[in-house]
Formats: structure tokens, sequence, C-alpha cells
């Protein structure tokens, strides 16, 4: 009883999934895709470049080129 009440359990997932991916590969063909933005390269730039200036704060920076604070120190640390 319990093999047939697994065997159901597994076909069932399998078919969610593969409404999932027919779901994904629509939005594909739609223009849309997912995951988080990506951060603009020049803003990043020039954030690091006002960062290492010294001439602003962090919190500064971050209302100037809209770039978090969490981003900027993960780039920072990525170039030491």
């Amino acid at each position: 009883m319990c093999g047939m009440l697994s065997v159901l359990a597994e076909c069932e997932r399998d078919i969610m999934c593969e409404c999932t991916m027919a779901g994904l590969k629509a939005a594909r063909a739609r223009g849309r895709k997912g995951g988080r933005p990506r951060v603009d390269d020049e803003k990043l730039r020039q954030a690091i470049a006002l960062y290492y200036s010294k001439q602003m704060s962090v919190r500064e920076i971050q209302e100037a080129t809209s770039i978090s604070r969490t981003t900027l120190y993960r780039e920072i640390k990525k170039e030491q």
C-alpha cells in the first residue's frame, strides 16, 4: 500500500516539474526572464571610485548611485 502511494506522489511531482518548466519556457518566449535584475556596471564603478576617493560617506554614495551598501562592499572585497 505504501509503495503505491509513493509511486503516485512521485508521478505528481514529475507532473508539477514538467508544468513549471513549460511555464518558464513560455515566459522566455514572451521575452520575460527570471532572476534578480543586475546592477548597472557604470554606476557600480562610479560608487567604487567615490568610495576610494573618501569624499563621500557610504550612505551618501548609496543615495547618489542607488547601489546598496552590501553590493558596494562585496565588489570592493572582490577587487582586493
